[in-house]
Parts: C-alpha cells; structure tokens; sequence
C-alpha cells in the first residue's frame, strides 16, 4: 500500500468525504430450493473397474516393465483357449488401464452411462484403441455395469528422430455410453414419510428460512431446521400425494440464502476472493515502502597507445535505496467490502500487498470476517 493512498485517506476526511459515507446495501442473493439443497437419498455412486485396451499402434504398455499388463494379457487369452504360458510375448498394441464412471441415482437396468479411461503403465497413447468387456464395481466390490467401447482421447504424441509434439493428455480417454448398467441400487423415494433436505454451503440462518419458506408454502408444520446443514421433511397426514409430489411443490420456493463473511486467500497466485459482508472495524494502518534500485553501467577502457594491450571492459554499479514512510491513516468503521476494493483498486494496490494488509488488519482484530488461506 502506497503512502499516497493514505494521503488519499486523510484528505477525504478532512474534506468531508469519508470512505464509510451511507452506501446502498446489497441485495440478498435468492435462489430455488432445488438449487441449495441435496435430497437424501438422490445420489451418485462411484464406479471402478480395471481393463484392457487393445488396437494401438505400438503406443501400448511395455510387458517387461508392466508386469500387470503381461498377466492381464496372458488371463485373458487362456480364457479364450490360448496358452501363452511360459512364451516370449512383446506385443505393444495393449495397455492395462483403470476405468471409472458415476452411476446416477435411480439409473435402471439396461440404460448406458459415459465411462473414463486412464493408462496404468507406460503406454505413449490410447489413440486408436478398443477396450474390451470390464467389470465396474461398486464400494460394496458387487458389478454395476459393463464397460466396452471405443477410446476417444482429447490429445495426440507425434514423433520423429529428433523431436516430439504432445498436445493434451493421449493416455487418458473417454467412452460416450460406453457402460451399460447391469444392477440397480434399489432405493424407494416415492415410499418415504419422511426424508433430510442436506445445504450445499451449510448455515443456520439459510436452513431456518429453508423450513419456513415451506411451511408457509404448506400451511402446516413440514419442515424443521435441525443444524445449519439440515432441514427434516416430513409428508403431512392430508397431504394429497407423496414425498415425490412434495417436493416437486417446494422445490421451486424461492429463498434468500445467507453466508459467512469469509475471505479466501490463495498466496501461491495472489487471488483474493471476498464475500460481500466483510466489514472493517476502525484501524490505523501504516506501510513503509523500500525501493532498491540497482544499474550496471560498464564502461569500456582503452589501452594506452603503443602499450599493445587491449581493450577492456570495467564494471560499473550503481545502487540506490530509498524509503519512503507513511504517516498512520485510519480506516474508519463500517467500511463495506466495495468501498475498499474500488479504493484500493483506483489506488493501483496489488493484490500482494492486499494479502498482507488484510492478514495484519486480522490479526488486530478489526476484520470482521474469516481468512481461509489456500
């Protein structure tokens, strides 16, 4: 922070026109129940398999230094009657790879689903290639669904003699409904009295306004806040239809959400990222800046005539310090989150020196808000 922001500070006090003048409050932000909330009950569920990928073009696994891919390759084809056993195989079109897909909630039996393909050994790329039938298991170890399909990747390797060109990642793929799902994860939600509402970004203030917002939708008790990231819900006993007609009725309420005042601060990068209710109580603030500058100027010296010697270059350094320090400025209480940014930002404030100053204003107590340091 520059000595002239807070020259800038004085002369605005002084003048009359101080940064904590009444600003407009901001506007609530509102959104659909169906966009805050999770349903229990409604879920993704994980899906993990191990496979091959056969059809490359030379760019597959080495089998002597992927031992995986070798027995894989070996299983595989003596369960098709080949016995490799025993014999020399250096193949390189297979490679051994790990397949995951996402099993959506109330998926049935016989739709498809999207599958990704990553390389497990030392393969340069999947282009081209074909994975065969792969078992994809759940948590529980129980097969969901049947992987098979073409490998489409995002990226290419091409190489010459002397050089090579990687665009993306080629040894990582993705197969469109590649997966076709073999069981169903039974879950009844139609059946349910009474089911949890979970918030995305936990508050106690949201979760109230949640329940209230449906009981006055309802006209009777329906919904109870039970912490700040739970909302109970349970059918009334002359509700006209089921927990499914219930929520398709509240899902569309619009509630004003709340939040935290935080501060999220990644120092690698120097992002800052700020919620619109951090306030600054009154705080003196002072910053001395140090300059150093530093010029090499050489200069050339010349042989004295008939000396037969040559020509030489001597170094030459010039260093300056200077410090320029700032008297205290004091930012007065109340000040809202976008009087500070535009203030620091007409300022030309970078946002290193922004970290700095708002973990010291922390630390004295006068940042009413979180800091969260990525």
């Amino acid at each position: 922070m520059t000595p002239r922001f807070f020259r800038v500070l004085a002369a605005l006090a002084f003048s009359g026109l101080s940064l904590c003048a009444p600003f407009p409050p901001a506007q609530a932000a509102t959104a659909r129940i169906k966009d805050i909330v999770d349903v229990e009950g409604v879920r993704d569920n994980q899906l993990l398999g191990y496979g091959l990928v056969v059809g490359l073009n030379g760019t597959g696994d080495s089998l002597n230094n992927s031992p995986f891919t070798k027995q894989s390759l070996q299983a595989m084809l003596e369960r098709m009657g080949v016995n490799t056993r025993g014999e020399n195989v250096r193949t390189a079109n297979v490679a051994a790879v790990m397949v995951t897909a996402s099993l959506p909630a109330f998926a049935t039996q016989g739709s498809r689903i999207d599958v990704n393909v990553a390389a497990l050994g030392d393969a340069d790329s999947l282009q081209g290639g074909t994975l065969l039938v792969t078992p994809l298991m759940g948590a529980d170890g129980e097969v969901y669904a049947i992987a098979q399909g073409s490998v489409v990747i995002n990226g290419f390797k091409a190489e010459g003699d002397a050089a090579t060109v990687i665009s993306g990642v080629p040894t990582t793929g993705r197969i469109s409904s590649g997966a076709l799902i073999e069981r169903e994860i039974h879950f009844d939600l139609g059946a349910q009295r009474t089911l949890r509402l979970a918030l995305r970004n936990p508050d106690l203030t949201t979760a109230r306004r949640v329940a209230l917002s449906i009981n006055d939708f309802i006209g009777v008790p329906t919904a109870v806040p039970e912490d700040p990231a739970t909302v109970r819900l349970t059918l009334p006993p002359n509700f006209n239809g089921n927990i499914v007609d219930l929520l398709t009725d509240i899902e569309q309420l619009i509630v004003d959400t709340d939040m935290t005042a935080k501060i999220v601060i990644d120092e690698n990068s120097g992002i800052i990222v700020m919620g619109k209710d951090v306030r600054v109580s009154t705080v003196a603030v002072a910053q001395s800046n140090l300059t150093v500058t530093i010029a090499e100027n050489p200069t050339v010296v010349q042989p004295e005539p008939l000396s037969q010697g040559v020509t030489a270059e001597e170094p030459r350094t010039t260093l300056d310090v200077a410090t320029n320090d700032s008297n205290l400025a004091v930012v007065k209480e109340t000040v809202t989150l976008q009087e500070l940014v535009d203030g620091l930002n007409a300022l030309g404030i970078t946002p290193r020196d922004l970290i700095a100053i708002l973990q010291a204003i922390k630390q004295t107590g006068a940042l009413q808000a979180d800091i969260e340091v990525m």
